[in-house]
């Protein structure tokens, strides 16, 4: 229950992070499935790279080649439109080379105007004789040659839908066939269609649709292999070039629903393609993303070289030949991923190759769902890091993050074809690292001032730093720690105060307090309160401190030097405004053991604080100063870990409220300066006097103290002042039997 409420804690107390880092991995996530488009073109803009970066090979043996009405065509042949008859002528050799299929990437929808009877009613009648007009009329149009020569020729002719023409659309020759849902409902759709001469359509064994549908930036990435208008579904011109090629006479759909197609019992569309021997993996609208490769001339044959026989058989034989224009006024000019402007028919073949190879990119149905659970996961991942670990580690495991959706990306496109976006999921973990770190800078700098100001006049300047540098959670509560207290007060004040104004006795404590705190923060101990002339502080708390005891007592011997000045001061004052002089004697009271630190109060109002048993002590060994006629007073504890420092064991004592007896101790002033071994000397006396203090010997115990005497400091003289007192109370009223040497007092 502990560990819960603390994490609930936590929780609680980083809500405005939490809130915020969510808040915008939310966005994200409803931005990326919102997908407008400047983000999905950030997402075909990597796709684009990943083809640039490793595109489809090229392979010379491919069953694909390109016809091309080039510029050299039309010089030596004439301006487009070329005569049905020599378009006939083209079809013909190359049926005559073995061609597998003939497709046009162009329609011909209007008669040939270079017909001889079309000619002839363009030329007045006077101007031909009867015997010429009669001898051609007699000659079949060119669109009838054209005909006649599609009839025997395996050609697929194209066709335009769009949303302009009111035409009845021409039928298609293709039967498809479907298994699972209907797959119509998923196609792209158009209102009409542009097609071709009727006798054209009659004679040829295919029809394709020559439709685009280019990305948002005008670049052809995709190629739908099945549009429709109305209940008419047309398969696209290299799908129907390899149904004809193949042989094929049906075009198989697969689409959610069918045996073997996994969709939940949702209609998620088409799945797949099947012509002839090949199966074709589509999106659900029925498109197929082309690998393109680079320009390569090898694809190409110009048709002047077919139409003067320059090349045969062994070219153009058992190859699906496409019959497409590289002349730039034909303006049949498209943008891929890989060049700015190629043909049109050139992305025809590449569709076609990569359909023939099997190396169709694929963008699965699943992208989506995995690209934005991974961007959740690796969110909320980063998100509990950043609270929780340094900034650097939190740079490390973003990088990480994006290391692998970019990694697993690329593999995956090189490996399996599979386009995954790397882009959104990055820079969606950028804005989510960006915002949380840019909060926690914020909250950590609002934090330091707020530590700064809470504990500058507490805590010496270099430690009110390393907090705010490594700064603990300020919450209402604390922690258990060995902590050294110490207790400071001011003897007779109330004499030191009885001859003082409410402004004069405030400066003085006011002079008093300043070299007292400087000596308790020169040695980084942590003031807690100021109670009037008293104070109160403590050490190893809020930040460690492993010489915590020693830094205490260096702190009283400071603080007892300076007195001297401070007391010369106020002499002078004294004197100058005419008043009898009270010099000021502190007592301190020193002691170490377990204590609770930290934010001690309500919800409303709380200070740095420090509570427990071994602060009563502390402040009991402050007032028993005063019994034993001592400065400073030590528990046994503060002494142990204070070993280089001079200490008197003075005597053990059960202060008032404690039943457990406590050793108590007082320091004794350096003497390495005079090179003498005093304190060694008063020690092993001081030794000899408890022993017989404790063993009831009283009379060697008077003797004992003379001898210190003759080796105590002044300060310590007042010890054995009250130690004699106590000697002569135990003369006449000795203690019980049972006494061990514990003094008990009575006093605070």
């Amino acid at each position: 229950m502990g560990s819960l409420a603390a994490v609930l804690s936590s929780l609680f107390r980083n809500a405005g992070y939490f809130v915020l880092v969510f808040a915008v991995l939310a966005g994200a996530l409803a931005f990326r499935i919102w997908d407008p488009t400047p983000v999905a073109r950030m997402r075909l803009l990597a796709f684009d790279a990943y083809q640039r970066i490793e595109p489809r090979a090229y392979d010379v043996n491919l069953p694909v080649r390109i016809i091309d009405i080039d510029e050299t065509s039309l010089a030596r042949t004439g301006q487009w439109p070329w005569p049905r008859t020599l378009v006939s002528d083209l079809v013909t050799r190359l049926r005559d080379a073995g061609a597998a299929a003939i497709a046009f990437d162009m329609v011909f929808p209007e008669a040939d105007r270079l017909s001889p009877g079309t000619v002839l009613s363009s030329v007045p009648q006077d101007l031909v004789p009867e015997d010429v007009r009669t001898a051609l009329s007699a000659l079949p149009s060119n669109d009838t040659i054209l005909a006649d020569t599609l009839a025997q020729s395996p050609v697929v002719l194209g066709v335009v839908l769009n949303n302009n023409t009111l035409e009845a659309p021409p039928t298609p020759l293709a039967s498809i066939a479907f298994a699972g849902d209907d797959p119509a409902p998923f196609l792209t759709a158009f209102n009409g269609a542009t097609g071709n001469l009727d006798m054209l359509e009659a004679n040829a064994k295919g029809l394709g649709a020559l439709n685009w549908i280019p990305g948002v930036d005008q670049v052809i990435r995709r190629v739908p292999l099945l549009v429709r208008t109305g209940d008419q579904i047309y398969p696209s011109l290299s799908v129907e070039a390899l149904r004809i090629a193949l042989g094929a006479s049906t075009i198989i759909v697969k689409s959610s629903g069918a045996s073997g197609i996994t969709s939940f019992g949702e209609s998620t569309g088409i799945v797949a393609l099947r012509v002839g021997s090949l199966t074709v993996p589509t999106d659900g609208s029925g498109y197929a993303w082309i690998h393109f490769t680079p320009f390569h001339s090898e694809r190409y044959i110009p048709a002047w070289k077919v139409l003067e026989g320059v090349v045969g058989p062994e070219e153009l034989g058992g190859r699906i030949i496409l019959i497409g224009s590289s002349a730039a006024g034909l303006f049949d000019l498209q943008t891929t991923p890989i060049d700015a402007g190629v043909p049109g028919v050139d992305a025809h073949a590449q569709a076609i190759e990569s359909i023939f190879t099997g190396a169709l990119l694929s963008r699965p149905d699943y992208a989506n769902g995995l690209e934005l659970t991974y961007l959740f996961v690796a969110a909320v991942l980063l998100i509990f890091l950043m609270r929780y670990l340094a900034v650097h580690w939190c740079l490390i495991a973003c990088l990480v993050c994006l290391g692998v959706v970019n990694v697993v990306s690329w593999l995956a496109f090189k490996e399996s074809k599979l386009l995954l976006d790397p882009v959104y999921p990055s820079l969606a973990l950028i804005c989510v690292f960006v915002a949380g770190e840019l909060n926690l800078f914020f909250r950590t700098e609002r934090e330091r001032r707020y530590i700064r100001g809470a504990f500058s006049r507490y805590l010496s300047p270099d430690l009110v730093e390393r907090l705010g540098e490594h700064h603990a959670e300020l919450e209402l509560g604390g922690e258990i720690r060995e902590m050294t207290l110490m207790f400071c007060d001011v003897r007779g004040f109330t004499q030191i105060s009885e001859n003082l104004s409410a402004s004069e006795l405030t400066s003085l404590i006011n002079k008093f307090l300043t070299p007292m705190s400087g000596a308790i923060l020169e040695h980084h101990g942590t003031i807690d309160k100021y109670m009037g002339d008293a104070i109160m502080a403590f050490w190893n708390a809020p930040l460690d401190d492993k010489d915590h005891a020693r830094n205490a007592c260096l702190a009283a011997r400071d603080m007892i030097a300076a007195l001297g000045p401070l007391n010369e001061q106020l002499e002078a004052e004294a004197q100058e405004a005419g008043r009898a002089f009270v010099p000021i004697r502190i007592g301190i009271g020193i002691n170490t053991g377990e204590a609770c630190v930290g934010n001690m109060g309500s919800s409303h109002r709380f200070d740095y604080s420090v509570i427990g048993d071994n602060v009563n002590i502390a402040s009991r060994l402050e007032g028993q100063t005063k019994s034993y006629g001592v400065t400073i007073l030590l528990g046994e504890r503060t002494k142990e870990l204070s070993l280089d420092e001079a200490v008197l064991e003075l005597d053990q004592v059960k202060v008032k409220g404690k039943q457990q007896a406590e050793r108590v101790f007082t320091m004794l002033a350096s003497n390495a300066a005079d090179g003498t071994d005093s304190n060694s000397t008063l020690q092993e006396e001081q030794t000899n006097m408890l022993a017989a203090y404790r063993g009831r010997d009283w009379g060697r115990a008077r003797e004992a103290i003379d001898a210190c005497r003759a080796v105590c400091p002044e300060p310590i003289s007042g010890y054995y002042d009250a130690m004699e007192e106590r000697l002569a109370l135990f003369e006449m009223s000795p203690p019980p039997a049972d006494w061990d040497g514990t003094f008990e007092a009575e006093t605070k």
